[in-house]
């Protein structure tokens, strides 16, 4: 299995349907897992959210409105944004801390996306490393600071932090309460959410050690 394939994919598998929004693997057969998505508001405005590109995922998302934006939540997750952005004649929002390196037209979000409910919460401050989520209360979208892919998850986890950051997991991420977790790496976590999320943070550093080696095994 290949750590991340390269290239626009011919196909995706579909992920994370719910009534406001949808997700995509591009790549189902990489061992990255790079999750991508699309979130509705109810003026009939389409996010879509750490996009990797593949042929027909326009018309995956086309049925919940029409393409507001493309938002890119860290500087590791540039991605497709910038053909998808091109494609639809819309702008990359992107939090004012984070600098994917993007060569687009790019618009700096602070608070929340505009006209919506979705709030920007910042989640990493590392050198190197400034991530994002969004959240409307009941759905938080999650960079990779949480994840479902294998080198994210041991024992009973059903979504993991990120194995760099389980010595110390974000304090940002203890005031969701969500109904959902979608990230950037997996499928999410689309029921009984609030408990995952607790049980994966409360456990993150003592279950570190047990992670990391099943982390190592699964990504050579």
């Amino acid at each position: 299995m290949p750590m991340k394939v390269t290239g626009r994919a011919a196909d995706y598998r579909e992920i994370d349907r719910f009534d406001d929004g949808v997700g995509w693997i591009a790549h189902p057969e990489e061992a990255m897992q790079r999750a991508s998505h699309a979130v509705a508001t109810e003026d009939g405005d389409v996010w879509v959210v750490d996009p990797v590109d593949a042929d027909g995922v326009d018309d995956l998302f086309a049925e919940f409105g029409e393409v507001r934006g493309v938002v890119v939540l860290m500087d590791r997750h540039a991605r497709d944004a910038a053909a998808v952005a091109a494609r639809h004649d819309v702008p990359i929002y992107v939090p004012s801390f984070v600098d994917p390196g993007i060569d687009a037209r790019t618009q700096p979000v602070t608070d929340r996306l505009p006209d919506t409910d979705f709030e920007v919460v910042r989640t990493v401050d590392w050198p190197g490393w400034d991530e994002a989520a969004l959240s409307d209360g009941e759905t938080p979208v999650v960079g990779d600071a949480l994840g479902t892919a294998q080198y994210f998850t041991t024992g009973r986890e059903r979504v993991g932090v990120h194995p760099m950051l389980r010595v110390k997991p974000p304090e940002a991420l203890e005031q969701f309460q969500p109904e959902r977790i979608l990230v950037g790496h997996g499928e999410g976590v689309m029921e009984d959410a609030t408990d995952a999320l607790e049980y994966a943070l409360d456990g993150a550093r003592r279950r570190a050690p047990k992670a990391w080696v099943e982390a190592v095994r699964s990504l050579v």
